[in-house]
Parts: structure tokens; sequence; C-alpha cells
């Protein structure tokens, strides 16, 4: 790895203890003890980049996401993997054909079939889509470290748990019709509350529908949520819950992500919809088979998947609908989904992360 202070290139032998052997200065983040190969370098250009270079302050959970999207990538399970084991096997068998060897042929039976294993595994997608480093292990396994070396996050990356993320005392002020907008994500609701977009637009954050019904007015209800099974869930119980309310859903939809080429999802092991729960999805015939699939094997895209600058463009659409959308005349688009992937005049077009 190189040195984030003298820029040498440092074999291992080279940097014990997280210590360059030139400069003797000490660094946050070893590539061979994080599960992502996080090292300094790495970190201060990836948080540049979604900071858009300091101009936008982002959670460390949108910073999580977008080291962790190139391996997102990737199969758990390599072709790699499959053709060392298949190879290996053939050469020990034919060793042991040619010495008459039982044992030595019994191992390349062994060997054989740990390479199809593989090769299956790889073909069918086993492990694919696993975070290497989960985003609740983000903050123990890397930004601690990060912390104790240099005081802080890296710049323009704000810490979700110490920041506030609710209205801030603007719920004294709204009226009537004041927009709510629900996110149960606590960094994404930090993260929009730091770039000051609700106070501007005069729309109110909250995280559940106890906090929605605490609020003064009986504005719109924007649903702002995560692309899975849970957040399709989400938006289902927020209206059943608030039906003499307007509610707007406004994404993420699994069908938006689904049908994008370029968007990068992620499996979460703790969250595969159970049998119930994929019955009543598919009983509600709101999805397509693929659909279905797709969130039956715990497929995810949480909002802090999307590039910030194109969450804040969402935000801003959406908010600024919201308004309109109070005069009488314009209530029929309540029911129009806003988080929809921006064509390439939109900002942030490209492809999400």
């Amino acid at each position: 790895m190189i040195c984030p202070h003298c820029a040498k290139n440092l074999l291992r032998k080279e940097r014990t203890g997280n210590t360059c052997s030139h400069c003797r200065r000490t660094y946050a983040l070893d590539p061979k003890t994080n599960s992502l190969g996080l090292h300094d370098l790495r970190v201060r250009r990836v948080a540049a980049k979604v900071t858009a270079e300091g101009s936008i302050a982002v959670t460390a959970d949108q910073l999580w996401y977008a080291l962790s999207r190139s391996r997102l990538r990737k199969a758990g399970y390599t072709p790699g993997c499959a053709g060392a084991a298949l190879g290996f096997g053939l050469f020990t068998g034919f060793f042991g054909l040619g010495f008459e060897s039982a044992f030595v042929l019994a191992v390349a039976g062994g060997l054989l079939l740990v390479g199809a294993a593989f090769t299956v595994a790889w073909a069918v997608g086993v492990d694919r889509g696993f975070p290497a480093m989960p985003r609740a292990a983000f903050e123990p396994q890397a930004l601690r470290h990060w912390r104790s070396r240099y005081g802080g996050l890296p710049p323009g990356i704000i810490d979700a748990a110490r920041a506030p993320a609710g209205d801030d005392g603007a719920s004294a002020a709204a009226s009537p019709g004041t927009a709510v907008l629900l996110c149960p994500d606590p960094a994404v609701r930090v993260f929009l509350a730091a770039s000051g977009l609700p106070a501007r637009f005069g729309v109110l954050l909250a995280d559940d529908l106890d906090a929605v019904r605490a609020l003064p007015g009986d504005g719109p209800v924007i649903v702002l949520r995560d692309a899975d099974a849970w957040g399709e869930f989400f938006v289902r119980d927020v209206r059943a819950a608030l039906d003499r309310r307007r509610v707007v859903d406004a994404g993420l939809p699994v069908r938006s992500v689904v049908a994008r080429a370029g968007a990068v999802p992620y499996r979460d092991r703790g969250s595969v919809p159970d049998r119930r729960t994929m019955a009543r999805l598919t009983d509600s015939g709101d999805f397509t088979g693929r659909e279905l699939k797709w969130m039956g094997r715990g497929w995810r895209f949480p909002l802090v998947a999307l590039p910030p600058a194109r969450l804040l463009a969402v935000f801003t659409r959406v908010a600024g609908q919201a308004a309109r959308t109070a005069d009488p005349e314009h209530a029929r688009a309540s029911g129009v989904g806003f988080m929809t992937w921006p064509g390439p005049e939109s900002p942030g077009a490209g492809g999400p992360g």
C-alpha cells in the first residue's frame, strides 16, 4: 500500500502497527486488516468523490455504500476458485492413475467435487451481493480507527448518530397544510436536514407513524423508503394507517431498481422475507415474477446507495410537487411515484453509485 503521508510504497513488513517505516507516521487503515481492503488514500479519494469535493455533506452510511459498491458487483465465488480446484483435481487424478494409488485418487475425487461445487455456487450466485463489510460494521471496523488516528471523520462526512434528524423546532411554525417527509432511515433524514432543503421547502421530517401523528397539520405525507420487501410493506401500511390523509409514495420502488441495469443492490442475510411475507406481496398483484424473485432472495437497494446529488434533486422535485398539489386542482398527483431514475438531462444522471 501507499503511505498516506510520504507516498512511499510499503510492503507488509514495512508497515507494522499501522506505522510507516520510512516517515514513522501512523495511519488509520491497512487493506490487509479489514474486509473491504480499505486504506487511508482510498477512503479520502472516495469521500472527495461522494461529497463532490466537499460541496455536499453526506453521512457515513453513504460513504460506506460508495466504498462497498465495486465489491458488491462481484460474485462471492469466482470462476478462479472453481478452475483451480478442478485443474488440481484432474492433475492429481492422472497422478493417482499412474501410480495406482487409491488415496491419491480419493483426494483427486474430493478436489473435483469441491471444484464442481464452486462452479455451481458461482453459476447460481449463492454468495453474490452480500457486503464484505456490513453497514453496521463500518463504524467499529473502519471509522473507529479513523477517528482514533485523525480525531474525526473524513472531510465532508457527518455522523448520523450525532446530528439532528428532525424538524429542529420547525413544527411550531407549521401551517395546517405543511407536508411531512416520513423516512425510517436516520442517515437519510440527517443527510437531508444537513442540506437545509427541508427547511427551505417547509417540509417536516418524521421517522415513524407516531412522529407523523404528533406533528401539527394535515398536509401530505411523503414516504421515502428503501427498495426492498420491507419498503413496499412500509408504504402500504402508512396508507392504511393514514386513510384520511394524502400519502405520496416517493420511492424508492423495487420496479425501478430491478429494471435499472446500472443499479448495484445487495443482500442482507438477516432480512430475507419469509413465506408469509412473500405470499402477501404475491397476493397484492403489484409485482412481476422477476420482482418477486428479486425480493424473495433478499435483494435490496437502500436510499443511501443513491448518489447524494441525485437524492437532493429528487427531494427538491418531490417537495416542490407536494407544495403545488396542496391546491385541490392538483390532488390527482397524489398517486404518482416521484422517485424515478432521472434522464440524461437530470442532475446526477448516469447510474446509481
